[in-house]
């Protein structure tokens, strides 16, 4: 009996050992013939910022509301501007176009929104016109690789550009990067 205890005792302490960085959480990860595609885009084209025509909703993240507005972000796009005042007709207003857009928070009278590696803050004392008022530099951590888990992807080429989002397409073979 004893040396049963001492062999189950043996067995946890080596399973307590193993460290979840030793294991290769894609080990075994399937290839279905997809993969994540990087879409680039310039150093000017992200640094430009731009209020333009409504625009139906693609694919929304988060919502902030100021007095009777709606925030809504486009991943990776911009914010949509809503008019919430009656809520059974709400009218989009305008559309912020921000590339490498995909987080944003209000309070008070300022916006802030996430532009790739940037933080721009926009004063919304009247949120039908934005005004951009300041952009803070290399605030955001950009990460290059998709937003997914257990998925393969073409490996980011530099040279190409500053990653912007990533698109699903079907690939011949499997791509070198995993995530």
């Amino acid at each position: 009996m004893k040396s049963f205890f001492q062999l189950v005792f043996l067995f946890a302490f080596a399973v307590a050992c193993v460290n979840e960085s030793d294991t290769d959480p894609n080990e075994g990860l399937p290839f279905d013939g997809t993969g994540y595609r990087p879409i680039y885009a310039s150093a000017d084209e992200i640094a430009k910022v731009e209020i333009i025509a409504a625009k139906p909703l693609a694919n929304p993240g988060k919502i902030y509301t100021l007095d009777q507005y709606l925030f809504i972000n486009e991943s990776g796009e911009g914010i949509h501007i809503v008019d919430n005042a009656d809520p059974r007709n709400p009218k989009n207003l305008s559309f912020v176009a921000i590339k490498g857009n995909y987080d944003i928070a209000a309070k008070d009278k300022f916006l802030y929104a996430d532009n790739m590696s940037n933080l721009l803050v926009f004063d919304i004392t009247d949120p039908k016109a934005p005004k951009l008022v300041k952009t803070v530099p290399n605030v955001v951590p950009v990460k290059n690789y998709p937003p997914f888990d257990r998925v393969y992807f073409e490996c980011v080429d530099s040279k190409k550009g500053v990653v912007t989002g990533w698109e699903k397409v079907p690939m011949s073979r499997r791509p070198n990067c995993r995530r």
